[in-house]
């Protein structure tokens, strides 16, 4: 018998992002899914360390790996599409939710439970919470790269994810903010300092 969980998943890196903007360097939803579990993690360890939490890192990463993996079945939707009225984002939540369904159905049973704790996510948990901040900290940092070369066309777009961060008033978001973004505004031989 084959499964073709794995391959259909494979095909993330071919799920463009930003589909509606015009963009210096593609990006797909495979490339983004591991940034998202690299802030993720960072997050928790942030939300332990710094904020008297106790969230789970490895549950995020594998949150963060998955959160995407409905677009392999439904695409990108761009964002501006998707949260245009209660109506299209319930009924694109409800697609998202079949397509998870679909996915799983492309498991040996004995897999599925283990598996779909990730494709389906305890949407009220911390680790949730934390995942959804890491995936509009990647947008923001898309938006940073674009404009750092010379790209105005994310201009609105990193405004409206400031805004949106900000609103979520989590001191994880914050410190990440504070301490880590303004690297991502260096070239390389900024970041490049040498070791004594």
């Amino acid at each position: 018998m084959s499964y073709d969980f794995y391959a259909f998943l494979d095909r993330m890196k071919y799920i463009k992002r930003w589909s509606l903007m015009r963009c210096v360097r593609e990006e797909n939803i495979m490339e983004h899914s591991q940034e998202v579990a690299l802030i993720a993690h960072a997050l928790a360890v942030i939300n332990n360390k710094y904020c008297g939490g106790d969230a789970d890192g490895p549950k995020c990463v594998m949150y963060a790996v998955y959160h995407e993996c409905s677009e392999v079945v439904t695409g990108d939707l761009p964002t501006p599409i998707k949260y245009f009225n209660q109506s299209i984002t319930g009924a694109y939540k409800d697609i998202e939710g079949l397509a998870c369904d679909k996915l799983l159905t492309m498991l040996p049973e004995e897999m599925k439970g283990e598996i779909e704790r990730y494709v389906k996510p305890d949407t009220s948990c911390i680790e949730w919470k934390l995942v959804k901040a890491a995936d509009r900290l990647s947008a923001y940092i898309k938006c940073l790269e674009e404009k750092r070369c010379g790209n105005t066309e994310f201009e609105k777009a990193k405004k409206s994810i400031e805004d949106d961060l900000k609103a979520r008033n989590m001191p994880e978001v914050t410190y990440f903010i504070d301490n880590f973004i303004a690297g991502y505004e260096k070239t390389l031989d900024e970041l490049d300092t040498p070791l004594d």
